[in-house]
């Protein structure tokens, strides 16, 4: 079954919204229509939990001089701040927020059910520790300060699998120099993919850098997630249908990119 958050081909070579459009990272941004409980939570709850980027120059806003202020977010205290880039319908990112409940998240995903998804999963379990964010990661990214991120989770992105997509992968040499300027030295990056053309690619991307250290000893340490690292339906349904995931688990180093 074809994922409903990905792209067509006609969508993919469509422009995108940006005056570049080698800089379109996701696909859709609608699939099946909402049921009217998650449609009510679209319209009250995201409101609520939507990360506001209004003008820098506003003291007064989240967004001030120095940027985005992680701790002017969550309406309590936050040990750290981790940042998960297209969570799909939300089970890691909600596990996640379950599991360190002083940690503060940011969720970036465009695709409106996966977004409903994971507010039903906010509402029930009572979650006061995540932020949304409904359009692209980057804008996010750039409004975070310097070493301000203890975690990011790239986890099975859309793989653009077409040759002339590939400069569309968010593992690619511009998107993961934002990701080292905003991680703190010390935090860690977290990708991971099924598709056989992702891993190489992402593998080759990883060996390039400098200021990313891959924590990989053994086979095992990139074949099976740690035990914090819940596997989401999407990665299972994966396994099933013969498609392996990997799981690459990156430090930020003190050298330049």
């Amino acid at each position: 079954m074809t994922d409903p958050s990905r792209p067509t081909d006609a969508e993919a070579d469509a422009p995108a919204d940006r005056p570049d459009p080698l800089r379109r990272f996701f696909g859709r941004r609608r699939g099946p229509r909402l049921s009217p409980r998650k449609q009510a939570l679209i319209d009250t709850l995201l409101p609520r939990l939507r990360v506001d980027l209004p003008d820098p120059a506003d003291p007064a806003s989240a967004a001030g001089a120095d940027g985005l202020d992680p701790a002017r977010l969550f309406d309590r205290p936050i040990d750290d701040l981790w940042l998960e880039i297209g969570f799909g319908k939300g089970e890691h990112l909600a596990w996640q927020a379950g599991e360190n409940p002083r940690i503060g998240f940011i969720g970036c995903e465009p695709y409106q059910n996966g977004l409903a998804a994971l507010l039903d999963r906010i509402d029930a379990d009572g979650l006061d520790n995540v932020r949304l964010y409904d359009d692209d990661a980057r804008d996010v990214i750039d409004a975070l300060p310097d070493a301000s991120v203890g975690r990011i989770f790239l986890l099975q992105p859309d793989p653009w699998p077409k040759a002339r997509h590939a400069r569309r992968r968010l593992v690619n040499p511009e998107p993961l120099d934002a990701m080292a300027r905003i991680l703190r030295p010390g935090g860690e990056l977290r990708l991971s993919t099924d598709d056989p053309i992702y891993k190489a690619w992402m593998a080759v991307q990883i060996a390039q850098r400098s200021d990313f250290r891959w924590t990989a000893e053994r086979p095992d340490h990139w074949r099976r997630p740690s035990a914090d690292w819940p596997i989401t339906r999407y990665a299972s349904k994966a396994e099933r249908e013969g498609r392996t995931p990997v799981f690459f688990r990156l430090v930020r180093t003190d050298s330049p990119a």
